[in-house]
């Protein structure tokens, strides 16, 4: 029989993850799975107990949070498979305030039915984010990283502690317009190719859909093997206020200030500080060479 270890983050989803617990369990019993259940306690723990789960031989590791907990047991999970071990299976139960891989992959929202395709086991393998901040070790990403007016958000979004989806996310988006609108000089390297140019905004992506239903990069595939990179030049606070609806149906591809690339491997740097985010995450918000690369058919995923 699998033996399944459900990473549960308690405090994601402003605190509703932690309620759900009870009913995950019981979902998992009534499907007479075999699990083992352990709460995060800090920062990057998850990423500690997933490593370890496979290490101690479990099949499937289950995050129970938002987009943070999976990057970090994505997290934990390529660093079982560098040691030498099998990168077990990722599942997802979405208790976060956006959720967007678990979207982005196909798992429902509904915790019960969520819980009898994980009993099921069927899979499909996507790629990963591989992404390095100056000098610092690499991270991994699933859905998205985000430069200049994402991280933004990111960093407003902390300062609301009881929302979550787009209850959460819109409020801050249309806040951020008004607080920080300034355009960044990047230069962008994508396989080779150059560009430079004042931006607000730039999504290097593996999936489409970020903030909870927001659609920056609506063409994206989580397993063609490239990111989809959406570029926002410089525009007013008027005129991204503009650009929030066509956010949320991903029609702002269409729009003149907007460019969409491909790429296996993309390099932005500045000499202004990069505020930026990867799945939801802060990543920084004075970095100045931020690297991303492709990393096909790396991870399982249960669906």
């Amino acid at each position: 029989m699998k033996k399944i270890k459900v990473v549960l983050n308690p405090v994601a989803g402003r605190g509703y993850s932690a309620k759900a617990e009870t009913d995950i369990c019981r979902f998992f019993e009534e499907e007479k799975v075999e699990f083992e259940l352990q709460r995060t306690e800090r920062t990057w723990h998850a990423a500690e107990i997933a490593e370890e789960a496979v290490t101690n031989g479990f099949d499937t590791v289950v995050a129970a949070g938002g987009d943070g907990t999976t990057n970090e047991v994505i997290n934990g999970l390529m660093a079982a498979k560098n040691n030498g071990h099998p990168g077990g299976m990722l599942a997802l139960l979405a208790t976060g305030s956006g959720s967007d891989f678990t979207f982005n992959v196909g798992m429902p929202s509904d915790l019960q039915e969520a819980c009898r395709r994980i009993a099921k086991g069927q899979a499909k393998v996507v790629d990963l984010g591989k992404l390095t901040l100056d000098d610092q070790p690499p991270r991994y990403f699933d859905n998205q990283m985000g430069i200049g007016f994402d991280g933004v958000v990111t960093v407003e979004a902390r300062k609301f502690k009881r929302l979550r989806g787009m209850a959460l996310y819109l409020p801050v988006v249309l806040k951020s317009i008004f607080v920080s609108n300034k355009a960044t000089r990047v230069t962008v390297d994508y396989d080779g190719e150059k560009l430079e140019l004042s931006t607000i905004q730039i999504s290097i992506a593996n999936g489409a859909r970020e903030g909870g239903g927001f659609f920056m990069t609506p063409g994206a595939k989580i397993d063609d093997g490239l990111f989809d990179i959406c570029i926002v030049e410089e525009v007013g606070k008027l005129e991204m206020l503009k650009l929030v609806p066509h956010f949320m149906k991903g029609t702002h591809v269409e729009q003149d200030c907007t460019r969409v690339l491909q790429a296996k491997k993309v390099v932005i740097e500045s000499e202004d500080n990069l505020i930026a985010h990867f799945d939801g995450e802060l990543l920084c918000t004075e970095g100045h060479r931020i690297e991303c690369e492709i990393i096909p058919q790396s991870l399982r995923v249960i669906y």
